[in-house]
């Protein structure tokens, strides 16, 4: 079977880091062209990737016909001009995190997906790493969980510095660039809680003028009893990243490097340990999309989906403002 083609656009780190190495070891893609706004930067990878590169976008969707999807990887405010674009021209898209920056947003992306007929998956690595997967294998044996506690930390040193520290372009701050690969996995474990709280600022560089929160506490919680908080800073060392849930018979801890379940006193039954990260995520990744393309598997990160971790993200936001918890779902139906 033909190798499905593709082209990156954005040559930023999640593009050097993951997309271009998950297609190096891809079995069912191959890279036909790059795309970046730093023409300087686009020829130093057309160099050294031996393809062919762009500077805009809607050249490239012009020039190359041929391509079967695109992977976008830019600021967050591009994303939905990126996407109409390539839906419009038939190309299917898998796409960085976030699916959108608000429901607004993201209704609309889905709209013009469903009008094109285009396949669009949102990102979301942690879905093909075991330790994560292994998550619903030791849920069960723990019986009824009552209590979440998640955290994702790490430090930035100029938290102000580039799209990020801006609001208007980012969508908000840690809680939906970060925090949204947590908010994935905490309704991809548990659904879309009933209600959300949310409290944050952006006073890590009070010397600095930016907008975009920094550190967020949010709690959340279900109609069943199942309640949780979530910390997020991208000013707080060292990196963190962990879900514990405690159930009426033990504990399951999941980690970056490893998982593991504990009896209620906090005796190790079980772990399992692999390397911070697993190398063969971003692969199988665009692999299991270009399966998407052909009928072959559910789409996991389908706009469907990720609506809810929007509605999630924006209860957030719209919670702080108004000093009250929001539910997600309310949000949702009437999104």
């Amino acid at each position: 079977m033909p190798r499905l083609k593709t082209a990156i656009i954005g040559l930023g780190r999640q593009a050097a880091n993951d997309h271009i190495p998950g297609l190096r070891d891809s079995q069912h893609a191959q890279l036909e062209a790059i795309c970046d706004i730093d023409e300087a930067k686009t020829k130093e990878f057309e160099s050294k990737l031996g393809v062919k590169g762009y500077t805009d976008y809607h050249t490239l969707l012009e020039s190359a016909k041929d391509l079967d999807f695109v992977i976008v990887c830019t600021p967050h405010d591009t994303h939905g001009a990126i996407v109409e674009a390539a839906a419009k021209s038939h190309v299917h898209i898998l796409k960085e995190k976030p699916f959108a920056r608000n429901l607004a947003e993201a209704h609309h992306i889905k709209r013009i997906c469903e009008e094109n007929g285009i396949q669009l998956m949102t990102t979301v690595q942690r879905r093909f790493n075991p330790i994560y997967t292994t998550f619903f294998h030791l849920k069960d044996r723990i019986g009824n969980p009552f209590l979440i506690d998640a955290q994702y930390t790490l430090f930035v040193s100029n938290p102000e510095e580039g799209w990020r520290g801006n609001k208007e372009q980012a969508g908000g701050g840690c809680i939906i660039d970060m925090g949204y690969h947590m908010v994935d996995t905490l309704v991809w474990y548990f659904g879309l809680p009933d209600k959300v709280h949310a409290e944050f600022s952006a006073q890590a560089k009070p010397e600095k003028r930016y907008d975009a929160e920094d550190t967020a506490n949010i709690l959340f919680a279900f109609d069943n009893g199942l309640h949780g908080s979530l910390r997020l800073s991208r000013y707080s060392p060292h990196k963190t990243e962990y879900i514990r849930v405690v159930g009426d018979h033990g504990i399951v801890e999941v980690e970056r490097g490893g998982i593991k379940r504990l009896k209620s006193n906090g005796e190790v039954t079980e772990n399992l340990v692999r390397t911070e990260a697993w190398p063969i995520a971003a692969a199988d990744q665009i692999d299991h999309f270009c399966d998407v393309i052909r009928g072959k598997k559910p789409n996991m990160g389908a706009p469907e989906e990720h609506l809810q971790r929007v509605s999630f993200i924006d209860a957030c936001y719209k919670s702080k403002a108004e000093g009250k918890y929001i539910s997600p779902k309310e949000l949702l139906k009437h999104g």
